[in-house]
């Protein structure tokens, strides 16, 4: 199942890329696992997801918790909570 993966702010950063196609293994079932496979593809991978509890996420553009299944989804954007002011 192949996923666009789009990063904002410091995970950006730290992944060195705004956007990229992953295909996770059938044992990737939510997002939190999601999360834990993408911080074994690179030393800045695992820098960027090194504290899972500072993410946030979206699923197809709708924000979702950490333990949402992923299903069929087509697009999973992580980043760090949004403040406004």
């Amino acid at each position: 199942m192949a996923i666009t993966m789009l990063y904002f702010a410091w995970v950006r950063e730290g992944v060195g890329s705004g956007e990229e196609q992953v295909d996770p293994p059938e044992a990737v079932r939510n997002v939190a696992d999601l999360i834990d496979w993408l911080a074994g593809r690179s030393p800045g991978h695992a820098a960027a997801f090194g504290e899972p509890a500072k993410l946030r996420a979206a699923i197809d553009q709708k924000f979702v918790p950490l333990d949402a299944l992923l299903g069929n989804a087509r697009e999973i954007a992580l980043f760090p909570p949004v403040t406004g002011g």
